[in-house]
């Protein structure tokens, strides 16, 4: 069933807006927390530390093993946990300043949208 020209152009504006607002996405600024590459590189040592741990545990087998096992998989735990704890910038970067004048927000295009569908559904 094709759809109708309001139909149809509604849906070009959505198809807009949804453009629109992925670029604001993959272009937004993540805020001021961001992954260290020196976090990386420790979290990654610790990571091959607990896995080293973790194979001497399974070969010397008897209550020692079970505890180094245990403590070499606490370190991979925690060095996961360090690769990926983002850190706090030192520095702050100024927004960047947009030469487009700002589109409306989301929360009045769905503002829109509801109304148009209560009027839809009050018509019916």
């Amino acid at each position: 069933m094709p759809l109708s020209e309001q139909e149809q152009r509604l849906l070009d504006e959505m198809e807009r807006h949804l453009l629109h607002n992925d670029a604001d996405v993959v272009s937004a600024p993540s805020g001021d927390r961001t992954l260290s590459y020196r976090n990386l590189v420790y979290g990654a040592l610790l990571l091959l530390a607990g896995v080293g741990g973790l194979v001497a545990g399974v070969i010397i087998g008897d209550v020692w093993g079970i505890v180094v096992g245990v403590v070499g998989f606490a370190a991979m735990l925690a060095g996961v946990m360090v690769a990926v704890t983002p850190v706090r910038r030192s520095t702050t970067v100024p927004p960047r300043e947009r030469s487009t004048p700002k589109q409306p927000s989301s929360a009045s295009f769905m503002d829109r949208m509801n109304d148009r569908w209560d009027r839809r559904q009050d018509g019916h």
